[in-house]
């Protein structure tokens, strides 16, 4: 290289370690000047000639191979993307092992045979014993991504190249490997190091996610739109709470050293332990999880579970292995995941459901999760209440009509709700309202196929899949005549039944996924006490009324506060939860309990305060079952029940 191409102070700071023996301060970078000296002190000279090629042969190359083989397989995909964003600018990306030592190349076939003439190619070593500074060996010696161009090369003979490296790191904090692009002097970007680092965090993500067998992982982001992304943190956590792996990103947010992995727990950073996070995990597993640090700063988790190490909550039949719509709305009652798995083998094919249940348990849920989950979910969902619209309407609303076809209507005429639903799924809701004339048109829609709109015209081809619910029993609306058995027969092609509120074993996971609903960033949770309560409670309104009455008591809460209790129910619920159940007594601690009803509230009681009102954790804290422990609270609040023993 040409000394006039080189600038000053990289002359000025070359001349003066050869002659001095050390590197003047002010003429390089810190991290260049220590890579410098570093390289006089091996013995190492500018000009010099280099030792013998010490390039591994092709045995003991695939022997490294090997030995970094799941650093290669995460590697390469990565190092061809990185290729084809520098493509136009004559590169080649390097990935290097935890030695120095080049164990891949792809790039450029011109300039990988030049790159080849200074051993840049695998098999050759580039460790700064050998090579002098130099990205891969000086981001190895520093373990910092760095840039290294054309004469900051201490060999004068690599000052042709401007090389840009970052180290790869496991969960550890251990150095895996070296990922660099290198090209000519003067080819590169400013932004080469920028993407260069970007990879290397993806391939550390990467190797950190599928190196999780028998660990749980957290996902951390302080936005839920940065989880999934190259930026998210990924913290690796032992069965037992212990955080024993996690990325640069994850050190940085929680405020960790790497010499802290495996002797930090999760609640010792974090707000939430591993009980909170699994039990959140179960209700919403599709949801991010609202955290906190100790410090007060808000962040947002995803926790990836190991399989081997989660076991299903009492209670709680185990979900099913599909991820679907119908999955993510299940909250693990019985009843209520065989009707999904039922629904779901019919989804496929020309069967019509019906949907049965009381008003205000979900059926319009169920429907549209079953749409979700079908072949048609990328079709329209259009839902229909036959009870909702007026007799004389319809019909118009449900054929449509052609323009001028009555007083009244709109002048350009309208489509009719049959005809947007093809393509998709058509939901008729309270089917069991329907006037028996119009029962009498919908069943020759469903049997040809078409909808000959109001006014005349051509009939129309109509294909949609058709979800019915009813909150009559359809069967007695037959034999009374207000149903027309033909329609009754043509719409049930596979019956479900929901479960009403009073009925369900989940009410503890329903409640708290409504609450996650209405406050996501914080949402709180329900009084212990009120809880069982809650399990006592007829609820004619079913989920309806359970979500407007949480929908309230959530608007009454002070700022702060993150449990639901008595004063912060509606006045009228709390009349109608009082006529059915009352209050427990207030715990009397001066008093010691006197026989073996007492000593189990006692034991209740204080397993509900070590668990902070979390019903599930204190149930297996008690040996029984979360039902079990539903009863006896409820037990206490019927009335005479404190004057017995």
């Amino acid at each position: 290289m040409h000394s006039s191409s080189v600038p000053l102070s990289l002359r000025q700071a070359r001349q003066h370690l050869l002659e001095f023996g050390h590197c003047p301060s002010g003429l390089l970078d810190d991290r260049l000047a220590r890579s410098w000296q570093r390289s006089a002190d091996l013995g190492l000279r500018p000009t010099g000639r280099l030792a013998a090629p010490d390039n591994l042969e092709q045995h003991a190359l695939h022997m490294l191979r090997s030995r970094h083989q799941q650093l290669l397989a995460h590697s390469r995909p990565i190092m061809e993307y990185l290729f084809d964003q520098v493509r136009d600018s004559q590169s080649v990306v390097v990935l290097s092992g935890p030695c120095g030592t080049l164990v891949d190349t792809c790039g450029d076939p011109y300039f990988l045979d030049k790159a080849g003439r200074v051993a840049l190619t695998s098999g050759a070593c580039w460790h700064e014993a050998q090579r002098g500074t130099n990205a891969i060996g000086t981001a190895l010696a520093e373990m910092a991504p760095l840039r290294v161009q054309g004469a900051e090369h201490f060999l004068e003979r690599n000052g042709f190249l401007t090389c840009s490296a970052a180290p790869i790191l496991s969960g550890t904090g251990q150095l895996l490997g070296i990922l660099d692009i290198s090209c000519e002097q003067g080819r590169g970007s400013m932004h080469t190091l920028g993407l260069v680092s970007t990879a290397a965090h993806m391939i550390e993500n990467r190797l950190l996610s599928c190196d999780s067998q028998g660990c749980m992982r957290l996902h951390l982001h302080t936005h839920p739109q940065g989880l999934g992304t190259v930026a998210e943190a990924i913290v690796q956590i032992s069965g037992d709470g212990w955080i024993v792996g996690a990325n640069r990103s994850a050190l940085s947010l929680l405020r960790l050293g790497t010499a802290q992995i495996g002797s930090v727990a999760l609640e010792q950073v974090l707000d939430c332990g591993m009980e909170q996070l699994l039990s959140r995990h179960r209700l919403r597993p599709d949801l991010a999880q609202a955290l906190r640090r100790h410090d007060g700063t808000a962040l947002f988790g995803r926790l990836v579970p190991d399989r081997r190490t989660v076991r299903p909550a009492a209670g709680v039949a185990p979900a099913p292995a599909v991820q679907d719509a119908l999955q993510r709305l299940d909250t693990g009652d019985a009843r209520w995941r065989t009707a999904a798995a039922k629904a779901r083998r019919v989804l496929d094919k020309p069967i019509p459901l019906l949907i049965q249940g009381e008003s205000g348990v979900g059926k319009e849920w169920f429907a549209r999760a079953a749409h979700d989950s079908g072949p048609r979910r990328a079709g329209r969902f259009v839902a229909i209440n036959c009870a909702a619209i007026p007799e004389p309407l319809i019909e118009s609303e449900l054929f449509g009509y052609l323009p001028g076809a009555f007083t009244g209507g709109r002048r350009e005429g309208r489509q009719g709700l049959l005809r947007e639903a093809d393509g998709g799924t058509l939901f008729l809701d309270e089917i069991g309202d329907m006037p028996l004339a119009l029962q009498a048109r919908l069943l020759r829609v469903l049997q040809e196929r078409q909808v000959v709109p109001l006014g005349g015209g051509e009939p129309v081809a109509v294909d949609f899949a058709l979800i019915c619910a009813s909150n009559r029993a359809l069967e007695q609306e037959v034999d009374q005549g207000r149903f027309r058995a033909d329609l009754y027969y043509r719409i049930n092609g596979l019956a479900v039944a929901l479960p009403p509120l009073r009925e369900r074993t989940d009410l503890e996971a329903l409640c708290a996924r409504i609450l996650e609903g209405i406050a996501p960033q914080h949402p709180p949770h329900l009084d212990a006490a009120l809880l069982a309560q809650f399990a006592a409670y007829r609820w004619p309104g079913n989920l309806r009324q359970c979500a407007s009455v949480l929908r309230t008591a959530c608007a009454m809460l002070d700022p702060g506060d993150d449990r639901i209790e008595w004063q912060h129910l509606p006045d009228d619920f709390q009349a109608q939860l009082q006529k059915s159940t009352r209050m427990p007594p207030a715990p009397q601690p001066d008093r010691p309990a006197q026989n073996l009803d007492e000593l189990s509230r006692a034991a209740i009681r204080q397993a509900l305060e070590n668990c902070r009102g979390n019903i599930s954790q204190a149930a297996r804290m008690l040996g029984i079952s979360r039902q079990t422990l539903y009863r006896k609270l409820a037990s206490e609040s019927t009335p005479g029940r404190q004057a017995r023993g």
